[in-house]
């Protein structure tokens, strides 16, 4: 399949959503009492679930329309995880996220992006599965819930999306090992 041009519409959006990084980060700083006020919060939480949703547009677009390209297989998970990992990790000093947990999953991050560059390396292409699909659906949905944080339409909002982080872990522990675990078949078969 020859490669579309690199500008293209997905990978715009994937852009746009490693440029909202800095502004869901930017929001989530705390302030001089050790908390997040309500108005950053819901605007964070605008921005991250905006971000969030061109995940689910720049996959489809690229496949549909035949404009996937290297740069785009590459940039897509890169995108996803740095928006999540930032987030989670901006909410550890004001207690919305245990560190113990955005360890967990920012390690798995970590451990199956170098795993996907070695796997690379060796010729060899581990297709994502749906474990790692619920993951993020799990990791985006519990993220966004946290960051909004404050109970809103009598919801308590907080409280469901630390159980939903919960699940996530739970997701993330096991999709990272049956990638671990496709990654080493895959290699023993070559």
């Amino acid at each position: 399949m020859k490669e579309s041009s690199r500008l293209n519409l997905p990978n715009i959006l994937t852009l746009a959503r490693i440029v909202a990084i800095p502004a869901v980060v930017f929001l989530l700083i705390a302030d001089s009492e050790r908390s997040i006020p309500r108005d950053r919060s819901v605007a964070a939480f605008f921005i991250f679930v905006c971000a969030a949703v061109t995940d689910l547009f720049d996959g489809f677009l690229a496949r549909k329309y035949r404009m996937i390209t290297d740069l785009g297989k590459l940039m897509d998970p890169l995108a996803d995880k740095l928006l999540i990992c930032a987030a989670m990790i901006m909410l550890i000093p004001v207690a919305r996220v245990p560190a113990w947990m955005a360890v967990i999953i920012v390690a798995r991050e970590i451990g199956v992006t170098a795993l996907r560059g070695l796997a690379a390396t060796e010729g060899v292409v581990i297709a994502a599965s749906p474990l790692g699909k619920w993951k993020t659906v799990l990791l985006n949905v519990s993220v966004a819930m946290l960051i909004l944080h404050y109970p809103t339409f009598k919801l308590p909002v907080h409280e469901i999306g630390f159980y939903i982080l919960a699940a996530g872990v739970v997701m993330t522990i096991w999709s990272g090992l049956d990638y671990f675990f496709r990654f080493v078949k895959e290699l023993f078969k070559h």
